[in-house]
């Protein structure tokens, strides 16, 4: 059974020091009927808290009790961008994860803030979470793409897509629509790089396939980005290579050192259980 997924990223206005979820309920709501068949919809970067860390939030809250409320009732999944998150005396760029029954199933915190201008403070935790019988997902926010052992660990742990959140408002998003392009081809995985606009970034989103290719790229207006994914495309790069040439993973896993950046040997990871050994394939299926 084909492995197909339904994805809709919500490229939108905005707006600095405001609560920007009902602006998100129009967009969710849009997307609920013009696009049925989409399963999990994903906003941008610090989407909810407009920007400001005065409006930072706990976990839970009634801003996410209503985004539950409404994935329960479409059955959709949901990641509602970032917001600043609470807690103690620190505050978090956040981003969560929310199924088909309302629940929180992932929570990521931003391990690489852009400083020295962000000044939330960093998480620790990398995230992948599971849609079951679809596949594995990662998740992280902007200036996380620009460190590749992040978007490395991600597939090493068995990811298959990444969902990266973003709120670039300066000129280097040339060069993170190449990075995005670059983890998605180095690590054989899809990548979603999301951005805002207006407060929330200069838009010119992409989405990339796991051998490179750019499936969608936005403009700077506002867009909902739909794709069909096929998991089962990852599957194939990672097994007979590349365009049927580099076996990226397969070449890594073989290598009998540890990297003194990585700390662990490669082959722990779960990415290793998913594919076999480095060979030359005579034909398809051997």
């Amino acid at each position: 059974m084909a492995r197909n997924l339904g994805i809709a990223g919500i490229q939108m206005t905005i707006v600095r020091g405001e609560d920007n979820s009902n602006a998100m309920f129009k967009k969710l709501n849009a997307v609920a009927i013009l696009f049925p068949w989409v399963d999990i919809i994903f906003f941008s970067e610090l989407c909810l808290s407009g920007m400001d860390m005065r409006l930072s939030m706990s976990i839970p809250n009634p801003v996410l009790d209503r985004f539950s409320q409404w994935a329960q009732k479409e059955n959709k999944w949901i990641i509602p961008g970032s917001f600043y998150e609470k807690e103690g005396d620190n505050i978090y760029n956040t981003s969560v994860v929310i199924s088909p029954e309302g629940d929180i199933i992932a929570k990521y915190r931003k391990i690489f803030p852009w400083r020295p201008l962000e000044n939330s403070d960093a998480g620790e935790d990398f995230c992948v979470f599971d849609i079951p019988g679809k596949g594995r997902f990662g998740l992280c926010i902007c200036y996380d793409q620009w460190f590749p052992e992040l978007a490395r660990t991600l597939a090493w742990m068995g990811a298959e897509a990444v969902f990266c959140p973003t709120a670039t408002i300066s000129p280097d998003r040339t060069q993170e629509m190449i990075m995005a392009q670059a983890n998605a081809i180095a690590n054989q995985v899809y990548w979603f790089s999301l951005n805002g606009i207006g407060a929330g970034g200069i838009g010119q989103s992409v989405f990339i396939d796991p051998e490179g290719r750019i499936l969608q790229q936005s403009g700077e207006g506002e867009r909902i980005m739909t794709e069909v994914i096929d998991l089962d495309l990852v599957s194939r790069a990672r097994e007979y290579g590349t365009l049927g040439q580099c076996q990226v993973w397969k070449t890594f896993g073989d290598f009998k050192g540890i990297f003194p950046v990585y700390r662990e040997e490669i082959l722990n990871g779960a990415i290793f259980t998913s594919i076999g050994p480095l060979k030359m394939h005579k034909k398809i299926g051997d």
